[in-house]
């Protein structure tokens, strides 16, 4: 018998051969340039192959002072298409689908990766950075919307299948989203509505870029898990108006890197109890929005996502961590639904992508 995991789902036309996402991930497997290894490709087409219905494409900067991380991929020139087509045209050779995920760190970018002082909503530290950003004007506000938009464009020219906006974890457009990030004075900072200004203008930017049957999504914070922070209640109202926008689907998250033991990338996920740890939030925003709901974080057994699914908390899960080590978790699991994966969720798997130029589970 066919269960809910392993459904057929769609996305704004785009059909999914199971609700089983492998969410973002910086694989750190990309040249100075941005452009994907063989590495990568070979990577992806193990995970197709293994079973996942869509895949997210770590964090893809849509201008070359969005970076923060080595070897992550970029989308900010045409020159890049030629590789990212080898790359979805694997994925697509291997049955699967692809979403690039588009993203600016703002706050967050590496002043010795771009050469300057990072750009955000306000002159706040972030938490993971050394570096002081400079407050962005409307000037920096239009061209970073414009990015966007053109890396929608030419994700669309290189194959991909959809996109997904990062709007979580302390990036760039939660940074103008929460309270805690943006100080600013003018139409883009103090209400949620006006908070919200610089997410609208780069959904109607992308959107009017790619069209309206080429999939847009996004990653969603449903609270920083910080004091002053967006709050739960302030992300279902985001969600609802994405939704009003025509958001194809939402990936519900939470936390950012200052957030500690409520993070977006948790440890000792060792018992069911521990799984799932969004699914609250998702099922909080499902029940307000009429778009498909992903559920991310702290997934590692069937039963507790088939339980997701049925619980009616989202339409899709997704996960990362487990797929470090066992990019074929899925096929495992629809030959054995008592399989947990491998994942003891120690982080210790990101730590070779600084040193060796990727990820990769340290305890195999």
């Amino acid at each position: 018998m066919k269960t809910h995991l392993f459904s057929e789902g769609t996305i704004n036309g785009v059909t999914l051969k199971n609700r089983i996402v492998r969410s973002a991930t910086w694989e750190g497997m990309c040249d100075e340039e941005g452009r994907p290894s063989e590495r990568l490709i070979d990577l992806y087409r193990a995970l197709c192959q293994g079973g996942v219905g869509l895949i997210v494409t770590g964090y893809t900067y849509v201008r070359s002072d969005g970076r923060q991380l080595p070897g992550k991929m970029g989308i900010d020139s045409d020159d890049q298409i030629p590789a990212l087509r080898n790359l979805t045209q694997a994925v697509h050779d291997a049955g699967g689908r692809i979403f690039c995920q588009l993203v600016h760190a703002g706050g967050q970018a590496s002043a010795k990766a771009i050469g300057g002082r990072p750009l955000a909503p306000s002159e706040v530290k972030d938490a993971t950075s050394p570096d002081l950003p400079r407050a962005m004007d409307q000037q920096d506000i239009r061209e970073i919307v414009a990015a966007f938009a053109a890396g929608a464009g030419r994700a669309k020219l290189a194959g991909f299948d959809g996109v997904q906006l990062h709007g979580a974890h302390g990036y760039l457009i939660n940074q103008f989203l929460s309270p805690l990030t943006n100080l600013r004075q003018d139409s883009y900072g103090g209400s949620l509505e006006n908070r919200m200004r610089f997410l609208q203008d780069v959904y109607a930017a992308v959107r009017q870029e790619i069209g309206p049957s080429f999939p847009v999504t996004i990653k969603l914070t449903a609270a920083d898990n910080i004091e002053g922070g967006i709050t739960l209640e302030e992300a279902v109202t985001v969600a609802r108006s994405l939704d009003e926008w025509g958001i194809d689907a939402i990936e519900v998250s939470s936390g950012t890197a200052a957030s500690g033991e409520e993070g977006p990338i948790r440890r000792q996920i060792d018992s069911p109890g521990r799984e799932a740890y969004n699914a609250r939030y998702a099922k909080r925003i499902k029940e307000q929005v009429g778009v498909p709901v992903i559920a991310v974080g702290g997934f590692r057994s069937k039963a507790v996502s088939e339980i997701a699914l049925e619980k009616g908390d989202a339409d899709f899960i997704a996960l990362s961590r487990p797929f470090i080590r066992e990019p074929d978790l899925v096929r495992k699991w629809q030959e054995d639904s008592s399989q947990r994966a491998h994942c003891i969720s120690c982080n210790g798997c990101f730590r070779p992508g600084i040193k060796e130029g990727g990820v990769r589970c340290v305890l195999v």
